[in-house]
């Protein structure tokens, strides 16, 4: 190409640019005029935002522009606000629960689940990939993270089902949309964040959750099957009984933590946070002294991992804080809930619109980030409609998992391209029948509460 060329070239790629910021800065300023306060707190949020600022500072630098520039607000409200707001106790089940994930991770209990899933439906079609999904639930049940989850299982695994001849492109899709089980089943750090920022109850969360998983792993293990049969992709011997019972004896210990935590919970023993502490000190001692897969040295080694991930969910939590006080100090949610409710949607109407709302969001959003911004508006109109807020956490519990599994933000694709060495483009076609599986999902659990809410009520949490 000639010089000439090259320039013109650039010249057409510079007023393409200064379009598309005129047009961002025309409809930031339209955002401005016609909602009023509402409307410059979201376009100073979004303008932060698309500068490439991460999602926790700019939650940050609104509140502090704003408090400074358009009200009277003391800046040393502001930062009283900034160490009180995270003064709950429940917050620190999130530190616990990533402590606890982290000891499960690198102590054996993972492969131990798939051992005994495999020996269960092993000789099914496709039934090393069925076995990856139904340990990612076993897993999940006790470990409360997406990320954790794909790490464990999927490292494990993926490579087993390449050697046995399954596409790699197959086995990722499987371990991808599985692992988002992780932040569905009993304890969940996406369901602690959004119990402190709405105010609900994390037992009534943590159980809630139990039954849409289930629900979810038979539908997942549907669509896995379906394609492993259509596909002849290879089954494995059927084991016996006693292969059964031993492999299920080895796996009893990890399996017993769900035991603590729904027993202790429902029984009154202990809190959701105090659950979180027990996980993290029983996590330890079976990988350490009963299993032995982990050795006591590398203790400090998960110890500042699990420190390094709590510093930066927590910085995320207090910048959110900041920006929930903000929009009470406005009256911000108050205003949302009725302009929704003036809208006359209905409980469905409501519920459609937020499932749209959060799906879009999680293209540009991680899920503790949306949890902390978009429940604290929502919540309001979701109760003032009637609707469960228990149920409602559920279901905003199942848009992150969606959320989790596709580009550009999706944690699990970077964890599987990680993991299986393949290109997000490539995960992303991959994981294409296992997310319309989840879509279905979605709107099974956004449209029969009582999938959610029989178990806590049952269990006296409601």
């Amino acid at each position: 190409m000639s010089g000439a060329a090259i320039n013109q070239v650039n010249v057409m790629s510079k007023k393409r640019a200064a379009t598309w910021l005129l047009g961002i800065a025309a409809i930031l300023l339209a955002v401005c005029v016609v909602g009023g306060k509402v409307g410059i707190v979201f376009a100073l949020l979004l303008a932060l935002m698309l500068t490439g600022i991460p999602v926790s500072i700019a939650l940050g630098l609104t509140v502090l522009m704003f408090m400074y520039l358009l009200t009277h607000v003391p800046v040393e409200a502001v930062a009283l606000k900034l160490f009180s707001g995270i003064e709950k106790f429940e917050i620190m089940a999130i530190p616990l629960f990533i402590l606890a994930g982290n000891f499960l991770t690198h102590g054996g209990v993972a492969k131990r689940m798939i051992k005994f899933a495999t020996s269960l439906i092993g000789h099914w079609h496709g039934g090393l990939a069925l076995a990856g999904i139904i340990a990612c639930a076993m897993f999940a049940l006790v470990c409360g993270s997406s990320v954790a989850t794909v790490v464990a299982i999927g490292s494990i695994i993926l490579p087993a089902m390449v050697k046995q001849g399954y596409p790699k492109r197959f086995g990722a899709g499987v371990i991808i949309t599985a692992g988002s089980l992780g932040i569905l089943m009993l304890p969940s750090i996406p369901k602690v964040i959004y119990a402190i920022s709405t105010n609900t109850s994390i037992g009534a969360l943590f159980l809630a959750g139990l039954f849409p998983g289930i629900l979810l792993t038979v539908m997942l293990c549907t669509t896995t099957w379906v394609l492993a049969k259509k596909n002849g992709y290879p089954r494995m011997r059927k084991a016996t009984w006693g292969e059964r019972a031993k492999a299920f004896k080895d796996s009893v210990w990890g399996l017993m933590l769900v035991v603590i935590i729904i027993g202790g919970i429902t029984k009154g023993i202990f809190t959701p946070t105090e659950a979180a502490a027990m996980s993290a000190v029983y996590a330890f001692l079976i990988s350490v002294f009963v299993y032995k897969d982990m050795p006591l040295k590398k203790t400090p080694e998960v110890l500042k991992k699990s420190a390094s991930l709590s510093a930066m969910l927590l910085y995320i939590i207090t910048n959110a804080v900041l920006f929930s006080f903000l929009m009470a100090h406005e009256n911000i949610p108050q205003a949302m809930a009725d302009w929704i409710l003036a809208k006359d949607l209905g409980q469905a109407g409501f519920l459609f619109f937020t499932n749209i709302l959060l799906l879009l969001a999680g293209n540009v959003m991680e899920p503790s980030s949306i949890i902390l911004v978009m429940a604290p508006i929502l919540h309001p109109a979701a109760i003032r409609l009637g609707i469960d807020a228990v149920h409602f956490g559920i279901m905003i519990d199942a848009n992150m998992e969606v959320g989790l599994c596709h580009p550009p933000v999706g944690l699990n694709l970077y964890v599987a391209s990680g993991i299986s060495k393949m290109s997000i483009s490539e995960l992303t076609v991959a994981v294409m029948p296992w997310l319309l599986t989840m879509l279905v999902f979605l709107v099974i659990v956004t449209y029969w509460p009582g999938l959610s809410l029989w178990l806590p009520k049952a269990m006296g949490l409601m």
